[in-house]
């Protein structure tokens, strides 16, 4: 069993060291572990900082490609490398590394394919009361999107299985943790939480410049997320509301119109059959939505399979190749 521990980076040369020196080279259930970076275009000589750290592979993004990217990008690679879990954390040192054979462990037991390390947000001091209330919320609604009882969806602190880790497509150039954690409850991906410690914080968010970034990236991001992944209740509650609205207006220029007073209430009139009109196309759109949800599911089990079968197909070249098949000696005829 082989264990990779990814960490997205991006110029983390004064926090890595510190990162990496916390971080295990033995776990219990894994007979190899190993560390990989992902370098997001970090111009800081944060890759030769992992490597004088003793990491074992470094991957390398010539320009930033943002964290979902990163995280991806590091998926891939572990899955190239043959890891049978990977692991990701923050490379500024945010998590207890400790925690990792806690996370790892429902795996190792079959009990899962993905496990979130949920943090004590409530007693973590450099969070603000508006993260907290977002972090809440953000883990909410993911709740309810995927069906799942993850209590702190925004954690990064993460372990994924090797065939969770086939299924993951992250869309979202912002950030992976909400949407892997949708996606995992709709691809019916075994999925659960552990609590875990975190250290001092070593330096502020890089992911949001300000709260009201912050606030509206999240905003946009759960909007998203209700879009791509509940298409069609998404739209149908939105038309379904505009053409309430557009009727109750209907209702009430047709009562002005029967006591003789409709004269001056012409714009309900135009109002109301607006509303109605943009209702009715809304709900039509949601049909349209589900059907291209369906589409991209297929697409993506299409993908699925075909990376599968790639990868056994190179992992069984490499078994080939570090043990070759000896050939076999020809007997000569006696006399």
């Amino acid at each position: 069993m082989k264990l990779i521990i990814q960490l997205p980076c991006l110029d983390e040369a004064e926090s890595l060291p510190t990162t990496l020196a916390a971080l295990p080279r033995e776990v219990d259930g894994f007979d190899t572990v190993e560390w990989l970076i992902i370098d997001d275009g970090s111009t800081d000589g944060t890759a030769d900082i992992a490597r004088a750290c003793g990491i074992d592979h470094v991957v390398t993004h010539t320009k930033n490609l943002g964290l979902a990217r990163a995280f991806m990008s590091g998926l891939s690679h572990c899955l190239e490398l043959g890891a049978d879990v990977i692991v990701n954390t923050d490379a500024d040192n945010q998590y207890d590394a400790r925690d990792i054979p806690t996370l790892t462990a429902p795996i190792l037991r079959g009990e899962a394919d993905m496990v979130i390390g949920a943090r004590p947000i409530e007693d973590v001091e450099h969070f603000s009361a508006i993260k907290k209330l977002l972090q809440r919320l953000g883990s909410r609604v993911v709740r309810m999107a995927s069906k799942t009882e993850i209590t702190d969806a925004p954690s990064g602190f993460r372990a994924i299985s090797r065939s969770a880790a086939l299924r993951i497509n992250v869309f979202s150039e912002y950030t992976y943790t909400l949407e892997t954690i949708i996606q995992a409850g709709q691809r019916n991906i075994a999925t659960t939480s552990v609590p875990v410690r975190t250290n001092p914080d070593m330096r502020p968010s890089r992911l949001f410049k300000s709260i009201p970034q912050y606030l509206l990236r999240s905003m946009l991001t759960i909007i998203r997320i209700f879009v791509v992944y509940k298409p069609f209740a998404s739209f149908v509650t939105v038309g379904s509301l505009l053409l309430c609205g557009g009727a109750l207006i209907g209702v009430r220029y047709l009562y002005f119109l029967t006591i003789g007073e409709s004269g001056g209430h012409v714009q309900s009139l135009i109002l109301a059959s607006l509303l109605i009109g943009i209702g009715i196309q809304t709900i039509l759109i949601g049909f349209v939505a589900d059907l291209l949800s369906v589409n991209r599911k297929l697409l993506e089990e299409l993908k699925f399979r075909q990376l599968e079968d790639r990868l056994s197909h190179q992992h069984k070249e490499t078994e080939l190749q570090s043990h070759p098949i000896p050939a076999e000696k020809s007997e000569k005829p006696a006399g």
